[in-house]
């Protein structure tokens, strides 16, 4: 397939403002683009020229935009995510679409202006789920008659195993939903419990939280950590544009 030439316009993020706001320079796999405003009213959409393509999210190219994004979140409160890989044809294009989404984007500024995302993840150690399974009678008891049986013998009872196993895993689940999840979703504005993307995952949250609590909200993770930190690994992140909190569309309405 050969070449093109043919520009398009990335976007990054839309953002409130009523002033003309530079977020510096991008790198898109090897092309050097200089950002820019597109704008309508008090919304903007921060973007870049780039060779028109599809962009794959391989390891370079998601950082590329998560450093973009931090970018613009370091200069401006009021920060729209837009999921990565989006290309539209020409800078109208982008404009139509800011024209369709502002009615969204006027209720979503107030309630996202001055807040940040903060993601934690709580793994199982691997010591300490071992230890949960041999401290239930029943899971030993039915662990102990699979032992040496075949594949085919000690069938039901594998069966019995994993049910018992999964069972005890997601009482665990709701002890640290109680135990961690429960008091930051209290110091947080708002909180959602995503699904576990792990055998060992016990928590995947995300919190939005106002910039200027970001240490106190920090203290208590620390705090919950102090609790659990013989039993599991806690995986702090951020922090990000509100990426779970906002669910917009991005289509450019045919006229």
């Amino acid at each position: 397939m050969s070449e093109t030439n043919e520009t398009g316009i990335y976007i990054f993020s839309a953002i409130q403002t009523d002033k003309d706001e530079e977020f510096g320079a991008v790198e898109v796999e090897g092309t050097k683009a200089e950002t820019f405003l597109i704008r309508y009213k008090d919304a903007a959409m921060v973007a870049a020229e780039v060779p028109m393509k599809i962009y794959h999210p391989n390891r370079q190219n998601l950082l590329m935009h998560q450093n973009a994004v931090a970018a613009i979140m370091d200069k401006n409160d009021t920060v729209i995510p837009i999921s990565f890989g989006n290309v539209f044809k020409s800078k109208e294009d982008v404009k139509v679409l800011l024209e369709n989404l502002y009615p969204q984007f006027e209720k979503l500024f107030p309630a996202i202006k001055g807040k940040i995302e903060v993601g934690l993840k709580v793994i199982g150690k691997k010591e300490w789920l071992e230890k949960k399974v041999n401290e239930n009678p029943e899971l030993e008891k039915v662990s102990a008659s699979v032992k040496g049986k075949s594949e085919a013998a000690g069938y039901y009872e594998r069966i019995q195993l994993g049910g018992m196993a999964q069972k005890m895993f997601t009482s665990l689940q709701k002890e640290v939903k109680t135990d961690v999840f429960s008091p930051l979703e209290e110091a947080a504005e708002a909180a959602k419990a995503n699904e576990p993307t792990g055998e060992t995952m016990l928590l995947n949250a995300s919190f939005l939280i106002n910039r200027e609590d970001e240490a106190k909200f920090d203290e208590k993770v620390n705090e919950a950590h102090e609790n659990w930190k013989d039993k599991a690994d806690f995986h702090y992140s951020g922090p990000w544009p509100a990426y779970n909190f906002v669910n917009i569309r991005l289509k450019v309405e045919e006229k």
